[in-house]
């Protein structure tokens, strides 16, 4: 087994393939698709989307300074995919993908109903860095999907399928291999009978 140069580029894969959701200042509504997007900070929370400026929705958010991140799931791919390719500025992606527009607690960017999880976030910095502008986002309010709670408080997203996306493909998350601290953390002994 051995090792190839290749060309120099974004090989960070697999990354969440979200929808974001922006109103404009006039009170238009749109949706993007987005996989260049992460957490940057805990406290306070941070995000960050980094969207080009030829895209219908990037003066949205200039000029708002607001957008909402929803989480897709296996379920959503084929609307996530055509917010992807299709533009703003021709098409109603609300109307055409039949997603339920719900209102944002703290910003006007609405939240899409079918979506697992949906973050409010205000932009805090803009950031140009060349093909992409980052917009590096506080988080002022997360919306979970009561489905996927157990009786103990604790959010399931697994449950909702989520998915990713991988040089062009998507793909839905598979198996759980471990949780965090499970490989240094204590075997319990088995009582002896």
């Amino acid at each position: 087994m051995g090792k190839i140069d290749f060309k120099p580029g974004n090989m960070l894969y697999p990354l969440p393939a979200v929808l974001v959701s922006v109103r404009d200042k006039d009170g238009s509504d749109n949706l993007l698709t987005i996989a260049w997007t992460g957490t940057v900070c805990t406290n306070p929370p941070m995000l960050y989307i980094s969207v080009r400026p030829e895209r219908y929705s990037y003066e949205m958010i200039r000029r708002s300074g607001e957008f909402t991140v929803n989480l897709t799931t296996s379920q959503m791919t084929g609307a996530t995919d055509y917010c992807g390719v299709r533009s703003g500025r021709d098409h109603d992606k609300w109307e055409e993908t039949g997603f339920q527009k719900l209102p944002a607690k703290r910003i006007q960017a609405p939240l899409i109903g079918e979506s697992p999880v949906n973050i409010e976030c205000i932009v805090r910095q803009e950031i140009a860095l060349g093909s992409h502008t980052m917009f590096l986002a506080e988080v002022v309010h997360v919306s979970v999907d009561d489905r996927y709670m157990d009786e103990k408080g604790t959010f399931h997203l697994e449950q909702a399928h989520p998915i990713v996306y991988s040089h062009g493909s998507y793909h839905d998350l598979g198996r759980l291999l471990g949780t965090f601290g499970y490989s240094v953390r204590k075997k319990k002994r088995k009582a002896k009978k």
